[in-house]
């Protein structure tokens, strides 16, 4: 988050910058010519009214007149092809201003008609630019497979190159073709295009403004409309291109970034977490597998770790290792563990009837009896160390 931030404002104090330099470079270069052409303007001003004698109110007028007549010279601009034109450079949000709709309806409609399709065309753009991206990716990909070169993926630096050279072809066709069919010279004919396909649209040149151009030559009409839509959609392939890539890059930084902050807080609480999962687990297997076994016919007692057998299995004791039920140890161990040595004596032992467990080692481990103890603290009110407790948990387990 914080490069991100940090990258925000690095872009915002960018293009406060560009703009500074952009405004500083454009008054010098504009300035002086600015101020020549103004002083032009006043001295024919004077010279008109000298000859005509026409007076302030009178050049008003006629001011008024010239400027209005300007959209009509190239015929009616609200017929269909007029129209048509002025639609494309609603959406496409070129907007030339040679032309605008005047009764209210019409400026009503055109804010619903922009509000539409300004969004419908920025995403036609995008969709049919990426797959022009695609298209240009698997034929330079064919083209190097066909010159036999070793790799045939296609670069960023491959696709930006091919995208410029696109770019570039495109403005030079319609600066030719302008050129020639306006009267314009080649550098303003590229200018109108770069203006144009860019949706800067200054308006300052304007294709088809020329004598009844939109009534009467109509493949010029045609072509006119069709370089725009086709040139749109070759810049804004390019520049989708450049934006794609810039949102790989913030999105792979955001990763690493969330990736690096979150390594630490899992170095750190990994191991503790780990160690008290490994404490817990193995105080849990000591509780159930670590069984206590009485003493044997050496008089010695022993912790005997049985290990966790099935459910069904039959735990067989050895025959040399007989236990005496007998034994005072045991009597003893038994009576601290609050139970009688003679009711976990053979003979109380039916492996049919207790699940199939015919070890007595098992019903005298620790972890046999807390569990005895504690299921038959809940089930009765007597005490847990009772012969009658005992029975009655034998026989819940034979049931279960």
């Amino acid at each position: 988050m914080r490069t991100h931030n940090i990258r925000t404002v690095c872009l915002i104090v960018s293009m406060v910058f560009y703009l500074l330099i952009g405004a500083a470079v454009f008054a010098a270069l504009e300035s002086e010519r600015e101020s020549s052409r103004k002083k032009a303007v006043e001295q024919k001003l004077k010279e008109m009214k000298e000859k005509f004698g026409f007076t302030d109110s009178d050049f008003t007028q006629i001011e008024t007149v010239a400027l209005r007549s300007e959209p009509h010279r190239a015929g009616r601009q609200w017929k269909f092809a007029g129209a048509f034109y002025f639609a494309i450079t609603v959406i496409t949000t070129i907007g030339y201003g040679h032309t605008a709709p005047c009764t209210d309806a019409g400026k009503a409609f055109c804010m619903f008609y922009a509000i539409l399709g300004i969004p419908l065309t920025l995403v036609m753009f995008q969709s049919v630019g990426e797959r022009i991206n695609t298209c240009v990716r698997f034929v330079f990909s064919r083209v190097k497979h066909r010159l036999g070169l070793q790799k045939t993926d296609v670069s960023m630096c491959n696709m930006v190159l091919v995208g410029l050279l696109s770019c570039a072809c495109t403005l030079c066709i319609g600066a030719a073709a302008f050129s020639h069919f306006e009267g314009w010279s080649f550098f303003n004919a590229y200018y109108y295009c770069f203006i144009t396909l860019t949706t800067i649209g200054f308006g300052d040149f304007v294709a088809l403004q020329e004598k009844d151009a939109l009534q009467k030559r109509y493949p010029y009409v045609l072509f006119c409309f069709t370089y725009i839509l086709v040139g749109l959609t070759v810049i804004g392939a390019f520049l989708n291109l450049i934006v794609l890539r810039f949102l790989a890059i913030s999105i792979e930084e955001d990763v690493s970034s969330e990736n690096q902050s979150s390594e630490p807080k899992d170095s750190r609480d990994g191991p503790e977490s780990e160690a008290q999962t490994q404490n817990l687990q193995c105080k849990e297997d000591s509780f159930h597998n670590c069984n206590l076994s009485p003493p044997l016919e050496t008089s010695l007692s022993c912790v005997n770790l049985l290990p966790p057998s099935p459910t069904n299995e039959k735990i067989q004791v050895p025959s040399h290792r007989k236990i005496d039920f007998k034994n005072p140890a045991l009597k003893l161990l038994c009576s601290c563990l609050c139970c009688d040595a003679d009711y976990y004596s053979p003979a109380h032992f039916d492996p049919d009837e207790i699940g199939g467990h015919c070890n007595p080692v098992f019903y005298n481990s620790i972890s046999y009896r807390v569990d005895q103890v504690l299921s038959g603290t809940s089930s009765s009110q007597n005490s847990p160390c009772s012969c009658t407790l005992f029975h009655q948990h034998l026989r819940r387990r034979s049931s279960i």
